[in-house]
């Protein structure tokens, strides 16, 4: 059975005046839905980029990423950005809160341009925010918050929308041991709870070791599997 995510011969390469830097190297890889797929490999192997390709930020200069059925290389800018809306929540290593913001608002964000009512979107905000925990710390603001709550808020604004996957980016980077801890916890609770997919970058073995499975790169190529 084919993959939530398939990612198929895919090249990336980027050109700046006349010079190509390739990036990754006919990477092909399957992707199960729910699975926990942690991507491990040192700086410059290509992780982020093929993160990027996946969840549509970026898009391959050959082969094809189909998610979900739909072949997201093949769409429009303004498809793509409708798409993400969607089907992608992204955790990131610094968690890109806006400090004027409570962490209800910041959570709010992605459906404010929604067609739910303001009621439906309180609705969605409170329990995004119980399932990471901060029901409590709603109208604190994000100076307010530890490094570790902060980057709870940030989940709880990935997962507001739904998403079918979720794709991390170091989310435990800039934590604290304690802090990074309860990160992965709660990823392995959005996996097993709540059937997220979930794609995560690392350095860290002890993050990686949470996965289902670990796929690393080097220097572009795809080059073992772990489970």
């Amino acid at each position: 059975m084919s993959g939530i995510i398939q990612v198929k011969n895919v090249s990336k390469s980027y050109w700046r005046d006349s010079i190509e830097t390739s990036v990754l190297h006919d990477i092909s890889l399957d992707i199960k839905e729910g699975e926990f797929t942690a991507l491990m490999g040192p700086s410059g192997s290509g992780k982020t980029t093929l993160l990027n390709l996946i969840s549509g930020i970026d898009k391959p200069s050959k082969g094809e990423i189909i998610i979900n059925g739909a072949d997201i290389s093949k769409l429009s800018e303004s498809a793509l950005a409708k798409w993400r809306s969607t089907n992608i929540g992204f955790v990131f290593q610094f968690y890109n809160l806006i400090p004027v913001l409570t962490a209800f608002e910041n959570v709010e964000l992605p459906i404010l341009l929604t067609k739910l009512s303001k009621a439906e979107r309180k609705q969605h905000v409170e329990t995004a925010l119980n399932i990471v925990g901060l029901n409590d710390r709603m109208d604190h603001y994000p100076k307010q918050l530890s490094g570790g709550q902060e980057q709870r808020v940030a989940i709880a604004r990935a997962i507001v929308t739904d998403p079918v996957i979720l794709v991390a980016d170091e989310p435990t980077g800039d934590l604290d041991k304690h802090s990074a801890d309860e990160i992965l916890l709660l990823m392995e609770r959005l996996n097993k709870e709540f059937n997220k997919t979930i794609v995560m970058v690392t350095h860290d073995p002890h993050a990686a070791s949470k996965a289902h499975v670990i796929r690393h790169l080097e220097k572009g190529d795809l080059i073992q599997e772990t489970v």
